[in-house]
């Protein structure tokens, strides 16, 4: 067999066989698949797409290209939430320990800041000695004491897909239904799960820009996941505005702390949390409905033992032990903080979300190449969302930066990402739709 007749088949509309699929993915291994094959392989997919069963056996090869973790030795439900990326989406950090409190063991895989959108991971490099990058056995040990536990995608686990997925970046693939489908879930059968909640983003801060391709890649991941003998719901979630009131990686983990301590919760940030911490007690079994996933989530988390669970998982991996009551100590601050005037009054009516997080990468808070170090202090603040009133010379959020020319930078890209009218725009729900 040769990998070229294998591209030519999905180049001409054919439908891929379970075989034709493992010899795909055992010759990226072996190599006797290269890059190139990968790049002209995923435009193939891009231009004639796959049928369920080719996404499921994609996925299955994946899958079975590296290790699977077992948690057999939990007494408990295993379940995960994934997302698929946006501005100021720090949810996985307060749901990981929410869910934990209410019974489940959450392995959380999660990755680093793509293009606009900002990773788990980053923001919890930012917190000193934390380590994302654990040996199975401690990251086991971790799930097991705490709850939960985030960290970074192991070397051995569906390395398949981590080769694919870099030939994707960097060959204009990304946006196909089957890949990211067997991307996502490659990921997470071989961590060992139970069940799967996504969290669909839609909107000009998302890969998906229309609710029809949301919705599209929702039907495809249960479809899969149901196939592989994942239970998996999904909820589709706003992002025409960012996700709560900081973007940056230290400053919203502040935000978390601030949250977990039920001290300050953004309204849309809160609604999406609950909301997906109620589908995964559902998903677990724990629950019969998810208005009492909702009410237990809300209980933990205002009774304190959210926040002892996220310290906990933080001190265990690495980090400081008193980190929620000293967080300013151990996020250390930019030296510049400046108002980000807004230039006109009226009601905002139209964010351009992809540039907000543009201009954090441009600070110095994402990567444009994957060598790149990221600055963990940079970001925003306060920052305003849709229909809100604003005075002309009114914060439409703080820049922090390194030096002025960041700050200029930042003011001037806010400014124009920012639109203000005079009337007062119907805002949609951050919750757009549920899909099972």
């Amino acid at each position: 067999m040769l990998p070229q007749e294998i591209i030519r088949k999905k180049r001409d509309g054919f439908p891929l066989s379970d075989s034709d699929i493992q010899y795909y993915i055992e010759g990226i291994a072996n190599g006797s698949v290269s890059e190139s094959h990968i790049a002209a392989f995923c435009m193939a997919v891009i231009f004639k797409g796959m049928s369920v069963e080719e996404t499921f056996f994609l996925t299955d090869q994946m899958v079975k290209s590296g290790d699977q973790l077992n948690w057999n030795d939990l007494n408990g439900p295993v379940v995960d939430k994934h997302s698929t990326g946006g501005v100021g989406d720090k949810v996985s950090l307060m749901l990981a320990p929410i869910v934990a409190a209410c019974g489940i063991y959450n392995p959380m895989i999660s990755g680093r800041g793509l293009g606009h959108t900002g990773g788990t991971l980053d923001k919890l490099e930012s917190i000193p000695g934390y380590n994302t990058t654990p040996d199975n056995s401690l990251f086991h040990s971790v799930v097991k004491n705490v709850g939960c536990a985030i960290i970074g995608q192991t070397t051995n686990l569906a390395p398949a897909d981590k080769v694919i997925y870099g030939v994707r970046d960097v060959t204009a693939t990304v946006e196909s239904i089957p890949l990211i489908t067997a991307s996502i879930l490659s990921k997470k059968i071989a961590a060992g799960l139970d069940g799967l909640v996504m969290d669909i983003k839609m909107g000009n801060g998302a890969f998906a820009e229309s609710l029809d391709f949301a919705k599209d890649l929702g039907n495809s991941i249960i479809q899969v996941a149901k196939q592989l003998g994942m239970e998996t719901s999904a909820l589709i979630t706003d992002m025409n505005q960012p996700l709560g009131d900081s973007i940056g990686n230290a400053l919203e983990i502040k935000e978390v702390i601030d949250y977990l301590k039920c001290e300050k919760q953004e309204s849309r940030l809160n609604e999406v949390v609950l909301a997906l911490a109620a589908e995964m007690q559902v998903a677990a079994g724990l629950v019969d409905s998810t208005e009492l996933g909702h009410q237990k989530a809300k209980t933990v988390l205002e009774s304190g033992k959210v926040a002892e669970t996220f310290e906990k998982m933080v001190s265990e991996l690495g980090g400081p032990k008193n980190l929620l009551d000293h967080k300013n100590l151990y996020l250390k601050p930019c030296p510049i903080v400046k108002p980000i005037p807004s230039p006109a009054s009226g009601f905002i009516s139209q964010i351009d979300t992809r540039t907000v997080g543009l201009a954090v990468v441009e600070l110095g808070g994402g990567r444009k190449k994957a060598s790149d170090v990221i600055d963990h202090s940079v970001g925003l603040t306060d920052v305003l969302g849709l229909g809100e009133k604003v005075e002309a010379g009114q914060a439409l959020a703080y820049v922090h930066a390194q030096n002025e020319d960041q700050v200029n930078l930042a003011i001037q890209t806010i400014q124009n990402s920012y639109t203000i009218t005079e009337g007062k725009l119907e805002t949609r729900d951050v919750i757009l739709e549920y899909l099972n």
